[in-house]
């Protein structure tokens, strides 16, 4: 028989990850008993999952994590995006940046999503979690803005908090991931990052630093994967044009000064016989 947790946890976050971006998962509301018994059962593998990534067992830690998600009634937004930040550090451990850019984008999601409900938070999302995090690259002290004291003012410093730790996360995971596209996010991330005030000064440090050396990589990806792009296409038409004679060495790009567009030329001989 089984028990009321096997029967309302979510399956495993592998199994879902799948489904078409406009498929959203099934939303199920339980009761505030029901609420609090199951996170309290996801905080517990949350636990574990801590003092795994603290051992440095990384995907151990990962395998906990998600165990912790399938407990955690899908409506936390929270709580979910908080999990799915801690398994982008692990990934990070780990040197696997797709999976921590995956995990850090979901962290992100959900807070876009919470935030963008503008719902007030529930007694069970209202309760700060004492360990959410697991060891010096997830946790920073003294991250609450002490201005607003109100419950409503500490939710939004926590969504903040957790906002900058996934960024760095996916930031500094397509930095590492390389190609045009992962550093132009990377530069992104990192430009949204520098006008967070809410950043530790090593995070600091570590913003100004790489929006000086990711441009000239960007730029230097982006010229590289033209290029191969260009000789792709250079090596297609080639195959396309060899049986009438010609090659792609027949047909030049001229650019116009004035116009700034182009006009493609026509040698029969090609560029040797100008």
């Amino acid at each position: 028989m089984t028990t009321r947790t096997e029967r309302f946890q979510r399956k495993p976050a592998e199994k879902t990850e799948d489904l078409p971006k406009d498929e959203e998962e099934e939303v199920i509301r339980f009761s505030p008993e029901e609420e609090a018994s199951l996170l309290e059962e996801s905080n517990t593998q949350k636990t574990a999952a801590n003092d795994l990534f603290a051992k440095a067992s990384f995907q151990d830690a990962i395998d906990a994590y998600d165990k912790a998600l399938s407990t955690c009634p899908n409506y936390l937004d929270y709580e979910i995006a908080v999990l799915k930040s801690n398994v982008a550090a692990c990934h990070l451990k780990l040197e696997d940046w797709k999976e921590a850019v995956k995990a850090a984008t979901a962290a992100l999601d959900g807070l876009d999503k919470l935030q963008g409900k503008g719902r007030e938070a529930s007694k069970s999302e209202d309760k700060k979690p004492e360990e959410e995090e697991a060891d010096e690259e997830i946790v920073s002290e003294g991250a609450l803005k002490a201005g607003d004291t109100s419950d409503q003012g500490k939710r939004e410093a926590d969504i903040a908090r957790i906002r900058a730790k996934a960024l760095m996360r996916r930031a500094r995971a397509r930095s590492e991931l390389g190609g045009w596209a992962s550093l132009s996010g990377a530069e992104e991330d990192y430009k949204t990052l520098d006008k967070m005030d809410n950043l530790s000064v090593a995070d600091r440090k570590i913003v100004k630093r790489q929006l000086i050396l990711l441009p000239p990589r960007t730029k230097a990806a982006q010229e590289k994967e033209m290029g191969d792009m260009m000789g792709k296409l250079k090596e297609l038409g080639n195959g396309i044009l060899k049986p009438f004679g010609l090659s792609t060495d027949n047909f030049q790009m001229q650019k116009d000064p004035n116009t700034g567009g182009y006009s493609m030329n026509f040698n029969q001989g090609g560029p040797a016989n100008k």
